[in-house]
């Protein structure tokens, strides 16, 4: 066992394993395990002594989608990644977690590393984000009809008072008319949640669409705002619609800029290939690859704890004036792509990340 040294004193890797909170443990290729940090022996409700006699298989229900993936990284060797998967053992119920399961180098064993109330929680949280978006389409399918014809009708009246109105009474009179303006901005936005046609999606260069926004933004309510590039040069293509991809990035990317300081404003834009990364969606049997991210971070200072499990909720807003459906809306078209977005707060500022499904060239029929 290697020690590595910090200050005067070694630091065992037992050690810091030890300290995680997250479950940690190693299964050989007999299905036992030889170790397991505290807490994963909390999470079995097992001491080390226990786990090292009794084989996975014994720990958790027949079936469990725990032991498939122990298997399929002792045959492929990869590292796997699963979201939102419900875990159960005798002792400790059933919970949502995460679960990562990595080959050792040279080794037969595999590690295990679970995630409680962390990302899954968030994977939870985007899934309730995405149908509350959805659940706006039928107030927005009823403004349509009953709020637009009569402002429609007000409008009209308001610009024939105006032609014969006294200086005085043409000022009210516009105000009439700008504020029909708004509202009917606002439905206009909102149709867009009622909006279920299938959407039309290609090979996407995610790089050049970034380079879009970045240049859009510069030149328009960035000025003032630093940008950074971190991206993943052999990133594959998305499998997405540009222009969609354009409104959810350029969005996010200015809202960052309004909660930057003016005068030291960072954008980060970065890009990544997370292998292994799959979202299970309710009532769909099967797992959604999701490898390719892509992320927006700022140097703000974040998000309240109060508002961030209603971020993506439609008409919650910190802006003044703000309408609320921008983030709703972003979520709506990153879930159409099959996608989530997740949202943390990090100790330099906030961080979206966005997770996409990769294209896939049509396999040619015989």
């Amino acid at each position: 066992m290697s020690f590595s040294m910090v200050g005067d004193e070694a630091v065992s890797p037992l050690a810091v394993l030890g300290a995680l909170p997250d479950p940690i443990f190693v299964v050989c290729k007999d299905g036992f395990i030889p170790y397991a940090n505290p807490a994963g022996e909390e999470f079995f409700s097992s001491s080390i002594n226990i786990l090292k006699k009794t084989p996975i298989d014994k720990l958790v229900p027949f079936g469990s989608p725990l032991l498939s993936l122990i298997e399929q990284v002792r045959h492929s060797g990869d590292r796997v990644s699963e979201y939102a998967v419900d875990l159960g053992t005798p002792k400790i119920g059933i919970k949502n977690v995460n679960i990562q399961v990595s080959s050792l180098h040279d080794s037969d064993q595999v590690v295990v590393q679970i995630e409680e109330r962390t990302m899954a929680s968030k994977m939870d949280r985007q899934l309730t984000h995405r149908g509350a978006a959805r659940s706006v389409t039928g107030m927005a399918t009823m403004l349509a009809h009953e709020v637009k014809n009569p402002l429609s009708g007000i409008r009209g009246s308001a610009q024939l008072l105006e032609m014969n109105a006294s200086d005085a009474d043409r000022a009210l009179t516009r105000l009439i008319c700008d504020e029909t303006d708004r509202i009917c901005a606002l439905v206009d936005r909102m149709e867009a949640f009622s909006d279920d046609r299938p959407i039309e999606r290609e090979a996407v260069n995610i790089h050049e669409v970034l380079n879009h926004v970045r240049l859009v933004a510069e030149n328009g309510f960035a000025k003032r705002v630093t940008f950074t590039e971190e991206y993943d040069p052999s990133l594959p293509f998305v499998y997405g619609n540009r222009d969609q991809l354009v409104q959810v990035l350029l969005n996010l990317v200015k809202n960052a800029t309004e909660s930057v300081p003016s005068d030291s404003g960072e954008i980060i834009l970065t890009t990544a290939y997370r292998p292994g990364v799959r979202l299970a969606v309710p009532g769909n049997a099967n797992r959604i690859q999701l490898p390719l991210e892509v992320g927006i971070r700022d140097n703000g200072p974040g998000i309240s704890d109060e508002l961030l499990p209603h971020i993506f909720d439609p008409f919650v807003t910190t802006k003044t004036g703000g309408s609320g459906l921008g983030l709703a809306l972003v979520a709506k078209i990153v879930g159409d792509h099959g996608g989530i977005i997740e949202y943390d707060n990090t100790t330099e500022g906030a961080c979206f990340h966005i997770r996409l499904p990769i294209y896939h060239i049509p396999q040619k029929k015989e």
